[in-house]
């Protein structure tokens, strides 16, 4: 990867606390300009720890971080303004209005006044009408909307986006994920973390997964839903089977619904050689005279391959 075409580079990044606790244990990670990656891992895994640590709220213990070319620990005042941060936290007791805190925050990074701006931001994150109200007698799902604004406010080039849509409305998701694309779009780099993992399957142009403090694996999204996903075929029988004839034990198969569903599963990425199998395999049945009904295909989902990473890390 060229450098031009990364914005954010990570290297050797390790995070141990007072208590002896390793969040980050030598991480290294490249970040696309232009893209929007999704960070995922369990709780615990490192996730806001790194990016406390490249937004420079969080200092590391060792390892170098550069954005946009400048070093994170000595050109942090460059660094600064190029970064926006949608924390997991909620503002609860301001008592600025919204217009007072979206504007001021602009104003924090050297920026000059842009009503035009404000209102742009605000009526896309649908905060228009709550302009004058103060963030004190907000819900939640507003205040999300407002951290969301503040971040946006000084037109960063590079967005973290930490749990963006935790347990907001359905609403402001869709909102927020309208408004992401266009920033993309308009050149802003995105890193995403959530747990709502059909957001990144929708969303992401690359998968980071973490866990314990570990980059386990970085992959084009397309590339490992058919590295790692699995297609299921699901046959739906006429007679309920006891156990799978020892005729079948080469496939790989299951049965569920009482034995009246035989499940055959096989890798995405042996497709192509598997179309054999699979009419073997149906041919095997005929010669066996099992008889079904219907044929449904499944393919993995990435929350499916994110638990079995996961689990199989244990």
């Amino acid at each position: 990867m060229k450098d031009a075409d990364v914005i954010v580079s990570v290297r050797q990044l390790n995070k141990t606390y007072k208590n002896g606790f390793s969040a980050l244990k030598g991480v290294d990670l490249d970040i696309k300009r232009g893209e929007l990656l999704a960070l995922l891992g369990p709780n615990g895994a490192g996730k806001t720890t790194m990016i406390g640590i490249i937004t420079g709220l969080v200092n590391a213990s060792s390892g170098s971080v550069t954005v946009d070319g400048y070093d994170i620990g000595r050109d942090f005042r460059q660094i600064r303004p190029k970064i926006g941060l949608v924390p997991q936290e909620l503002l609860t007791d301001s008592f600025e209005t919204v217009w007072a805190t979206v504007s001021f925050s602009r104003g924090l990074f050297g920026k000059p006044a842009n009503p035009e701006l404000i209102e742009k931001i605000l009526r896309d994150l649908s905060l228009w009408d709550k302009r004058n109200n103060k963030i004190l007698s907000l819900s939640g799902g507003m205040k999300r909307r407002v951290l969301i604004a503040k971040a946006l406010a000084h037109e960063p080039v590079l967005l973290f986006l930490d749990e963006p849509t935790a347990g907001v409305d359905v609403e402001l998701r869709h909102d927020m994920w309208r408004m992401v694309r266009k920033l993309q779009e308009n050149g802003v780099t995105i890193v995403l973390t959530t747990h709502y993992i059909e957001e990144a399957e929708d969303m992401a142009d690359r998968i980071a997964v973490i866990n314990q403090g570990e980059i386990m694996l970085i992959e084009e999204k397309e590339k490992l839903m058919h590295q790692l996903g699995k297609k299921e075929l699901h046959i739906q029988l006429d007679k309920a089977l006891m156990f799978i004839p020892p005729e079948l034990a080469s496939y790989q198969l299951g049965l569920v619904n009482e034995g009246k569903t035989l499940i055959y599963t096989y890798d995405t990425q042996q497709e192509h050689g598997q179309q054999l199998g699979i009419a073997s395999f149906m041919k095997r049945l005929d010669q066996l005279k099992i008889e079904f009904s219907d044929l449904k295909s499944k393919e993995s989902s990435l929350e499916e391959i994110f638990v079995n990473l996961v689990r199989e890390a244990k």
